[in-house]
């Protein structure tokens, strides 16, 4: 039997809402008319999901972004579906629901979906490749994560019994720590030195992996580690996170992108100064607030980023550093994509025409 795939492609798509699940998904499928042809729960498995999608009928299917989604929705893109995986935070007739259940869910990705996708932003999917990448990035943030969290437990056991641990960096904390310390209470924290020990040669291991990933599959991240602070992590994660320069229409469209523009609550003569939305990718925002953390030292050197930040930072006060920080984050973001869409080098006293 054959089936007419020009027909298939001209037809209304049926739209079908799938609230994922770890183990089970609900599913509501939707018609063009807006009545609810089906209702059902499925598997959440490759199995389960080539068996319900595997037919000649072409269908919009509608998911939040979650931990499955991407696996799910290119699986799905594979057996010939319309995929949309739509931002969370634009759900909140779900999320703020008095009547939440999967099945109510479903019905809502359903009904949005056939409505309007607009509503909902879908999100660009990254491809394998740029996945694995963010995968290897957040490994090794965990274990810095895992290592600060021994480093202060270490510090407060110290302090506990009358030793204040001078200053220092996470790679030299333990020979800090066998010099600040009586040997009594070293010998309770030395299974904790040791698994700092181990954690470091891991973090070394992921920093040279990185570093190679950028100067043999990621070139693009050179034209970014131009930039004083900007080193192999920050450069290789913006790569993976923009991917295609070319799908901003700006520049300056990256810096909410990332969540680093302030929210707005206008209403009337009001329109307050409020903490930035923190939409987006939490590790790549992290990482370039800690690079503009580093053109904002004494010690670094001159540049317009540099000046820009001291413009904000007139006080020398908490808030006034904090927001010259972020500003700096957020036109550092729209430089470096300058950058991967032109090629560029960078000039340092070459402020990129932007508002940022």
């Amino acid at each position: 039997m054959t089936h007419d795939t020009t027909a298939i492609a001209t037809a209304p798509l049926r739209t079908i809402g799938l609230d994922l699940g770890d183990t089970s998904s609900a599913l509501c499928v939707m018609n063009a008319q807006g009545h609810i042809d089906e209702e059902s729960v499925l598997p959440t498995t490759k199995s389960a999901l080539r068996k319900r999608f595997t037919r000649a009928e072409r269908f919009r299917v509608v998911m939040e972004a979650c931990g499955q989604s991407h696996w799910i929705s290119g699986f799905l893109e594979e057996l010939g579906h319309e995929v949309q995986v739509v931002n969370p935070r634009r759900l909140q007739l779900i999320t703020d629901s008095v009547s939440k259940t999967d099945r109510n869910d479903a019905r809502l990705l359903a009904k949005l979906g056939r409505a309007d996708l607009d509503l909902l932003r879908p999100i660009h999917r990254r491809s394998d490749v740029c996945v694995r990448v963010r995968a290897l990035l957040n490994a090794r943030r965990s274990l810095v994560q895992a290592r600060t969290r021994l480093i202060n437990s270490i510090r407060g056991t110290a302090k506990l019994f009358g030793h204040k641990l001078r200053t220092s960096s996470a790679e030299g904390f333990v020979l800090t720590a066998k010099q600040g310390v009586p040997a009594d209470l070293l010998e309770i924290l030395q299974p904790q030195l040791d698994t700092l020990t181990a954690l470091a040669q891991q973090v070394e291991r992921y920093d040279i992996q990185i570093e190679k990933l950028g100067r043999e599959e990621f070139p693009q991240t050179q034209l970014l580690r131009q930039i004083y602070g900007v080193g192999p992590q920050v450069a290789l994660a913006f790569v993976a996170a923009i991917e295609d320069p070319k799908r901003f229409r700006r520049s300056r469209d990256v810096g909410p992108y990332l969540g680093l523009t302030p929210r707005r609550e206008q209403s009337g003569g009001r329109d307050p100064r409020l903490r930035i939305t923190k939409h987006g990718d939490s590790m790549l925002r992290s990482l370039l607030v800690t690079a503009a953390t580093h053109i904002m030292r004494k010690q670094a050197p001159d540049s317009d980023l540099k000046r820009h930040a001291l413009r904000i930072a007139r006080g020398s006060g908490p808030r006034d550093q904090g927001r010259a920080r972020i500003a700096t984050a957020r036109r550092l973001a729209v430089v470096m994509h300058h950058l991967l869409l032109t090629g560029e080098a960078y000039q340092p006293f070459h402020a990129v025409a932007l508002d940022a």
